[in-house]
C-alpha cells in the first residue's frame, strides 16, 4: 500500500516546455509514473518527447483523464498555476517551484480551504511511492529514484537533501519505503508534518514512520501532539538545525529560530516536545538509518 500516489496515478507537468519540467518529466516517466501530459499555454498541440502539451490544466484533464500535477511554472505565475489545477479538481498538487511569494501562497491557501484538492510544497522534492522491477512506482516530483527501494516505512520531510541522505540510508541497510513526501519548508505550504502522519496513520502498508525536522515554525510540536494521542504506529524523528543562531533564516523561508520557548521554532523546543511524546528521537544525521534499524528489531 501508499499514500497519495501508486502505479495507477495519472500525471500531468505544469511548464512541460520549460528546462526543467522537461527534464524531470521524463525522470519521473522512466521510473515509471504514468506522464499523460503538459500544461503551458501557447504550446497547445505540440509534443515534449512524445508527451501532448495542452494550453489549459481544464483541457487536459478532460483528455487525459489526470488525478494529479507537478507544477513547474516560474515564481511570479506558479500560484495561479496552482489554482487553476485546484479549479479543474486536480485531486494532487504538487509545487515544486521555489520562491514563490508568501503573500501569492496565503492566496492559495485561502482558496484551497474549500477545495477539494490536496497541495504538497511549494519548494518541495514532491514524493514517491518505489517501485521496482516486479512492482511498479510511482515519482511524482524531483527526488532521485535509485536511492528508493519498495517496503513498510513511511517517511515525511520539511528538507529536500536530508530525506535523500535519511532514504539512502535505510535502503542500504534493506529497510524499504512505503511512500516518502517531502512537504518543503516554506512558512505557507500545504500539506504539514501532521497531515502526512494522518495518512500514514490509516495506512495499512505503513508499520512505522520516519519524521525529518528542521528549525522554524512549530511543524514538530504539533506532530508530536499528534503522536501522543492519535498515532498507533512507531514514529522516528531527526530535527535539523541544533546550531543554528537565533534570528537568522537557515536555508528555508520557514527555517527561522525567533528567540526561545514554545512555538519559537528552536531546536531544543522541538527535540524536546517530540521526546516527551515518546517519539524516538534520533540525535545525529549519520546514524537515521542504524537507529531506525535498531528501533524496528525492537518492537
Amino acid at each position: 500500500m501508499s499514500i497519495l500516489v501508486d502505479k495507477d496515478t495519472k500525471v500531468l507537468v505544469q511548464g512541460i516546455t520549460g528546462e526543467a519540467g522537461s527534464y524531470h518529466a521524463k525522470g519521473c516517466r522512466d521510473y515509471g509514473t504514468r506522464i499523460v501530459g503538459g500544461v503551458t499555454p501557447g504550446k497547445g498541440g505540440s509534443f515534449v518527447d512524445g508527451i501532448p502539451v495542452f494550453d489549459t490544466v481544464r483541457e487536459a484533464v478532460e483528455k487525459t483523464g489526470a488525478d494529479a500535477t507537478l507544477v513547474f511554472v516560474p515564481p511570479p505565475f506558479a500560484a495561479d498555476a496552482i489554482l487553476e489545477a485546484a479549479d479543474s479538481e486536480v485531486r494532487l498538487i504538487v509545487a515544486v517551484t521555489e520562491g514563490i511569494p508568501v503573500l501569492d501562497m496565503a492566496r492559495v491557501k485561502a482558496v484551497l480551504r474549500s477545495s477539494h484538492s490536496i497541495l504538497i510544497g511549494p519548494n518541495c522534492p514532491g514524493l514517491i511511492t518505489p517501485g521496482d522491477e516486479g512492482r511498479p512506482g510511482c515519482k511524482v516530483g524531483i527526488l532521485p529514484g535509485s536511492i528508493h527501494r519498495p517496503g513498510r516505512i513511511g517517511v515525511v520531510s520539511r528538507s529536500g537533501t536530508l530525506t535523500y541522505e535519511a532514504v539512502w540510508q535505510l535502503t542500504r541497510r534493506g529497510v524499504g519505503q512505503s511512500t516518502v513526501v517531502g512537504i518543503g519548508g516554506d512558512p505557507v505550504k500545504g500539506l504539514g508534518l501532521t497531515e502526512v502522519l494522518a495518512l500514514f496513520e490509516k495506512d495499512s502498508g505503513t508499520d512505522a514512520v520516519l519524521l525529518i525536522g528542521e528549525i522554524g515554525g512549530a511543524d514538530e510540536e504539533e506532530a508530536a501532539d499528534f503522536f501522543r494521542t492519535r498515532m498507533t504506529k512507531p514514529l522516528f524523528a531527526f530535527v535539523a538545525g541544533r546550531t543554528a543562531p537565533e534570528g537568522k533564516r537557515m536555508g528555508h523561508a520557514g527555517a527561522i529560530v525567533e528567540g526561545g520557548g514554545k512555538g519559537s521554532g528552536a531546536w531544543k523546543e522541538k527535540r524536546d516536545a517530540l521526546a516527551a511524546a515518546g517519539v524516538k528521537v534520533i540525535e545525529s544525521a549519520a546514524e537515521i538509518g542504524e537507529a531506525v534499524l535498531r528501533g524496528l528489531k525492537s518492537v
